[in-house]
């Protein structure tokens, strides 16, 4: 066993970057998406309205939950790695805090995306 797992422990900040680096992969996936959304748009009406039937359906708008919570990820956690990069919030703390608002962050600002366009009448079921 490796000396340094005896005084390895858990921090937020792998936690941050470990799900930063999921959201580029998730990120992957959404641009098959916004792909497949330019190849309907440019197959004419026909194909552009079934996209959008299945962009509406219960699963399209999970998956557009999906890559909301990935944009405000990358925000965040862009946000955080440019404040880093110019030696900004690399004492614990302050690394701490912006790791809590990268993970938690994304989460509220997405659920509060999504409460706004179900009750503006935006998106619908």
């Amino acid at each position: 066993m490796s000396p340094h797992m005896g005084i390895w422990r858990w921090h937020i900040t792998m936690l941050a970057s470990i799900l930063f680096r999921a959201t580029i992969i998730a990120a992957s996936f959404g641009v098959l998406f916004a792909l497949a959304w330019l190849a309907a748009t440019a197959s004419g009406p026909h194909m552009f309205a079934d996209f959008n039937s299945l962009a509406g359906s219960p699963f399209g708008l999970f998956l557009g939950m999906g890559l909301t919570l990935v944009l405000f990820s990358f925000l965040l956690n862009g946000a955080r790695h440019l404040l880093n990069d110019m030696a900004i919030g690399l004492k614990l703390k302050p690394a701490d805090l912006m790791s809590w608002v990268a993970v938690i962050g994304p989460v509220i600002l997405t659920v509060l995306t999504w409460v706004y366009l179900f009750t503006s009448g935006r998106v619908a079921l």
